[in-house]
């Protein structure tokens, strides 16, 4: 009690060393985070328009957190922003983007993310589910997205629902899921295409539907050919 106005006097001191301290390392953070931001978004824009989103628009907004919410993140409050289409505005991904939108920029992001981390360790690595990733895409789309899925799965796990067989024929592991009813109940299989002869047949019946072909079959088989040789 008797130095409390000392001591009082040296935390203050103290104080103000450690805020201007952890405010300069703030801002170098935050002019890293800034200059990754426009690297990464130049990036997915590029990848985006492999993957059939050519005229979406991506940015990374800042705003900088008032005095007293900063913390050990530092001062920005980062938010992904995204314009889907030629003469909207960019809003939050969140509020705006489709499931089959945030599947394809999630397979950007990481695709952007990987292609730039060499050397990463496989202990690492990561399941990345994706559903409804080829809403409204197919040909040359389609293919590309398989290819990016199979690079992505090449650190990790990925699991893929698609009905697109360009982007089946890139898979490593095949799974045929089919709905039925039986006494007076639906029920869903799953059953695995081990032998290439059924994956083929799969294929070809995604190309044609139930009118499977020689010629449907020999492009099937053309395509997993394809598709296993992308590694």
């Amino acid at each position: 009690m008797e130095h409390a106005d000392e001591r009082r006097e040296v935390l203050q001191r103290e104080l103000e060393k450690v805020t201007g301290d952890y405010r300069k390392a703030a801002e170098a953070l935050s002019a890293k985070r800034r200059e990754a931001a426009r690297k990464l978004t130049r990036l997915v824009r590029e990848e985006l328009a492999q993957l059939g989103m050519e005229k979406t628009r991506l940015e990374v907004h800042f705003e900088s957190l008032l005095e007293g919410r900063a913390g050990p993140r530092g001062v920005d409050e980062i938010e992904f922003r995204i314009s889907p289409n030629p003469g909207e505005e960019l809003r939050p991904l969140e509020k705006i983007a489709s499931g089959g939108e945030i599947s394809r920029l999630m397979l950007a992001l990481k695709t952007v993310v990987g292609m730039n981390r060499p050397g990463a360790s496989r202990r690492a690595a990561r399941t990345f589910i994706f559903d409804e990733v080829d809403s409204g895409i197919g040909g040359r789309v389609a293919e590309s997205v398989g290819q990016r899925l199979k690079r992505l799965a090449r650190d990790g796990q990925v699991l893929c629902v698609t009905h697109l067989p360009q982007i089946a024929c890139f898979a490593d592991q095949h799974y045929y899921v089919e709905k039925f009813e039986r006494a007076g109940r639906t029920l869903t299989a799953v059953t695995q295409l081990a032998s290439e002869k059924d994956r083929v047949r799969e294929l070809a019946r995604m190309l044609s539907g139930s009118q499977i072909t020689d010629a449907v079959l020999k492009h099937a088989a053309a395509m997993l050919k394809h598709g296993e040789s992308n590694h």
